[in-house]
């Protein structure tokens, strides 16, 4: 005897179990991906003219010292000027990195309180006030960091590479390049004057130059943290 089919089932029976509910609703995912793409753009052109201005100050440099050790005659104060257009290039950079970080401080609000909550599937790590900060920074938006923070950073970043590689050179040139024999301190000290410039003026900018370069990388090392850490906790599930 053939078994009975089975009756037909209503279409309503299916419409009627319970829906996975989403994290977050499509249009507001939509919207805030749309924005986090806008948002990382920005901070990427901001990225490029901050490895442009450091270009510039390599550049610089470079054809500064191909100048002064080729030409015997040029004075050793032409790293005087090479120091002065590098700490341009540094102020300039230090003001494209204070926007550059307040458009990077949106990005890292949205990849903490937005893209991990939905990488985790967890709705209760949404917590904090960070969507009213999102939305005051863009009606009013403001720096992050001062000005002197900014210099600080991108002096130890990059540039006390760059002038320490100066007055090395500088020093170099002079006992290379010298019309007097260097035997000591003194006759260093007076080799230092250029025709009518004294010696106690280049002394001042060398060892300004150098302290400056030198507590501002201390201070700033001491003072701010970086973003990204040398050694994780879960640094060795990274390895492929």
């Amino acid at each position: 005897m053939d078994a009975k089919p089975d009756p037909p089932k209503h279409p309503e029976a299916s419409s009627s179990l319970p829906k996975p509910m989403a994290l977050f609703e499509q249009g507001y995912v939509n919207a805030m991906s749309h924005f986090y793409r806008g948002e990382l753009g920005r901070i990427m052109a901001w990225r490029q003219r901050l490895d442009a201005t450091t270009t510039w100050a390599i550049t610089s440099t470079t054809t500064i010292f191909t100048v002064a050790f080729t030409v015997r005659d040029v004075p050793h104060i032409i790293f005087f000027f090479n120091i002065a257009i590098v700490w341009i290039m540094l102020w300039i950079e230090a003001r494209r990195y204070r926007f550059y970080d307040a458009f990077r401080a949106r990005v890292r609000m949205l990849e903490a309180h937005f893209l991990v909550p939905m990488v985790m599937e967890n709705k209760q790590m949404l917590q904090g006030e960070w969507k009213k900060l999102v939305c005051e920074d863009l009606i009013l938006p403001s720096f992050k960091i001062s000005a002197l923070e900014a210099v600080g950073r991108r002096l130890k970043r990059n540039y006390a590479f760059i002038f320490s590689v100066i007055l090395v050179a500088w020093t170099t040139k002079i006992f290379l390049h010298s019309p007097q024999p260097i035997d000591g301190w003194r006759s260093f000290y007076r080799a230092l004057a250029v025709q009518h410039i004294p010696s106690w003026f280049v002394a001042a900018i060398y060892l300004g130059t150098f302290f400056i370069v030198v507590g501002g990388s201390i201070y700033v090392s001491k003072k701010t943290v970086g973003e990204i850490s040398e050694f994780g906790a879960h640094r060795s599930l990274w390895r492929i």
